[in-house]
């Protein structure tokens, strides 16, 4: 059975286990001791492109096209987020999030102005029926 490598050990000779003679620190040649570091910035969290929010505004809260422009955007940022533009991801982000604040506020809005002006009908309707006995 043939593994594709060479199966022999090698010699020795050709391997250096440990210097005797070295100052430093493990795995460095003797001379000036420097520690080097290496500083990696991970962010905790991924960008949020309010694709979800954006979509649920579309279909529910589309005042003045507000949801389709918020759904373009989140869209926008989330490509921006695959290439590896974090800065345009984040701009495209934040302004799909504030289109979806302002959608959200205005059919909020509407939907409680609504509610109002139901509830004076049916009292200004059962006023009606009191007084004319319907």
């Amino acid at each position: 059975m043939n593994p594709g490598y060479s199966t022999e050990a090698y010699p020795a000779e050709a391997v250096a286990l440990q210097d005797k003679d070295n100052d430093g620190f493990h795995g460095q040649p003797g001379g000036p001791r420097v520690v080097q570091h290496t500083t990696v910035n991970i962010p905790s969290e991924p960008q949020k492109d309010h694709l979800v929010w954006s979509l649920c505004s579309f279909v529910y809260a589309n005042v003045c096209c507000l949801g389709l422009a918020a759904l373009i955007f989140s869209v926008k940022a989330r490509d921006q987020k695959m290439v590896g533009d974090l800065v345009g991801a984040r701009r495209y982000a934040s302004t799909a999030r504030i289109l979806n604040i302002v959608a959200t506020v205005l059919i909020s809005l509407i939907v409680f102005i609504g509610i109002i002006v139901l509830a004076v009908e049916v009292t200004q309707i059962n006023s009606y029926r009191y007084h004319y006995g319907y």
